[in-house]
């Protein structure tokens, strides 16, 4: 009983804990760089041409980040972020959540690498009840091989968040393809479905597979 409990309370808190921490090492990050860039250029701008510029932190914060991703875009910026990669994956708690992190962010704002290619809506946990999922591609050939059936790999994510979830293999004719980008999916699912997308509110075709 206790050691079910105790079970209990650690997924809930690494749950908690998978949504705070990249939100708030992000958070203190980009603080600590506007701080940080404000305090150095500032003054010295000032005391070179006499003016002070208004967001000027801001701005060169921004502009450190576009060239941070413009060097880690090349090839030698790619060589140390897998460096740096392989370094966290060696932190047993920090590679869970770095990784879990990253795939939700290229998830999103990478969907060219196309981990999610389409949002569907899923008879689940019951018959009458529905749930917003992701396709992630046709099931193994080695599962496909066992069934008659056309499966297809769809993640059911939890909410408020979306890195835990269910991973099911669901018959094509069983999912509903819904006129929804998968960024505004990750939304409405975050958001515990405060947050409506527009097309959400208009008659939609439904999209094939």
């Amino acid at each position: 009983m206790f050691s079910g409990l105790r079970h209990k309370i650690r997924n809930i808190f690494l749950a908690g804990l998978l949504v705070i921490l990249p939100i708030s090492i992000t958070f203190f990050l980009l603080q600590f760089l506007f701080t940080s860039v404000d305090n150095i250029f500032a003054p010295l701008i000032f005391k070179l041409f006499k003016i002070r510029i208004p967001g000027l932190g801001l701005t060169l914060t921004l502009l450190l980040i576009f060239l941070t991703g413009l060097f880690t875009t090349n090839i030698i910026g790619k060589k140390l972020v897998a460096v740096g990669e392989t370094l966290l994956g060696k932190i047993p708690l920090v590679r869970k959540i770095y990784i879990a992190a990253k795939q939700v962010i290229e998830a999103i704002a990478l969907p060219e690498k196309k981990a999610f290619s389409q949002v569907v809506l899923i008879e689940f946990p019951r018959k009458g009840v529905y749930s917003l999922g992701f396709v992630t591609g046709s099931s193994a050939q080695e599962i496909q091989a066992v069934t008659e059936a056309s499966l297809m790999n769809v993640f059911v994510p939890t909410t408020p968040n979306p890195t835990s979830g269910f991973l099911m293999m669901v018959p094509k004719e069983d999912l509903t393809p819904l006129s929804l980008s998968v960024e505004d999916g990750v939304k409405l699912i975050v958001s515990g479905g405060i947050i409506s997308p527009p097309n959400l509110l208009k008659a939609k075709g439904p999209k094939s597979l």
